[in-house]
């Protein structure tokens, strides 16, 4: 009992990383009928950014507090992640805003392998290794065992995806949002600007990006110029698996993805006589992805931002 309580809770780590991610390809889908595969990229600029700045400021700035390292560090992350996605949509999405599918899809696939060359540029081929800015100590909680960087991804995903919520459903920028979902023309006829509204989404999704991108390069202390490839991806199934884009869809596909990944990782093995072990894992995400676009296209709660009531 006490190893499926910890692969239940190592799910759930996970789980939270793959929902904030996934938000950023949910509401720009719900918004523009997009899938912004460079969002995965945009997570990778902001752990390195990240990195950069915590080794500047351990250099300049010794003695200072990991926790305030880490948040100073965030805290720079977000605007340079926010800046980046708010230009990829104006120069590379906003043009072909009305073109064929195919043609934004494309340019997405080709600004994601922009971004990671120009990452390996700029920090180089090689694996980084991220400082353990919390300490390490593990704490016991009941049968499980956890890290402060995984109790902090548990904790500020949960409270970034509530505050996700309530902006959406709660404030004028949230019903903004929802009626450029609904019709573009009629919301510009209302006094909505369409294209601020898409440009706000693209730097929300960003920020989420960018501490995503934080937390992950702190509880796996690696980082480098493809890391987002992999996590975009399974967060692209989390969407997809709880409908691409709904809000809350997200959020469950994530926590749901985590758990089938984590829990098969930790009894593929057991279940297979030892053929497969947990290096595997990555088959579950995309074994969802497969049977979720047979047997129930629209996710688990629904397709679109506009939809919910």
């Amino acid at each position: 009992m006490s190893t499926f309580l910890q692969q239940v809770f190592n799910g759930l780590v996970l789980g939270s990383l793959y929902s904030l991610i996934a938000l950023g390809y949910t509401m720009v889908y719900g918004i523009v009928n997009l899938i912004n595969f460079a969002h995965g990229d945009v997570l990778m600029v902001g752990a390195l950014t990240a990195l950069s700045a915590m080794t500047w400021m351990r250099t300049a700035m010794p003695g200072m507090p990991g926790w305030l390292l880490m948040l100073t560090a965030t805290a720079t992350a977000i605007p340079a992640c926010v800046l980046l996605n708010l230009a990829i949509e104006r120069v590379a999405y906003r043009p072909l805003r009305n073109a064929p599918r195919l043609a934004p899809l494309i340019t997405a696939i080709g600004v994601s392998i922009l971004l990671q060359t120009v990452a390996m540029i700029v920090w180089g081929r090689n694996h980084l290794t991220y400082p353990q800015l919390l300490p390490p100590v593990p704490i016991r909680i009941g049968a499980i065992t956890a890290t402060q960087a995984q109790l902090l991804v548990v904790t500020a995903s949960a409270a970034l995806m509530l505050a996700l919520l309530v902006l959406v459903q709660r404030t004028r920028l949230g019903r903004a949002m929802r009626a450029t979902a609904e019709n573009p023309g009629v919301a510009a006829l209302m006094g909505v600007n369409p294209n601020a509204i898409i440009a706000a989404t693209f730097a929300i999704g960003a920020a989420l990006a960018a501490i995503a991108g934080v937390l992950y390069s702190s509880v796996y202390s690696v980082a480098y110029f493809s890391m987002g490839f992999l996590p975009g991806l399974k967060a692209f199934t989390a969407a997809v698996l709880g409908g691409i884009g709904n809000i809350p869809g997200a959020m469950v596909g994530g926590i749901v993805l985590g758990l089938i990944e984590s829990l098969g990782a930790g009894y593929l093995d057991q279940l297979t006589g030892g053929v497969f072990g947990s290096n595997y894992e990555d088959v579950f995400a995309f074994a969802v992805l497969c049977a979720v676009l047979i047997l129930r296209p629209s996710g688990l709660l629904g397709e679109r931002v506009a939809d919910r009531p």
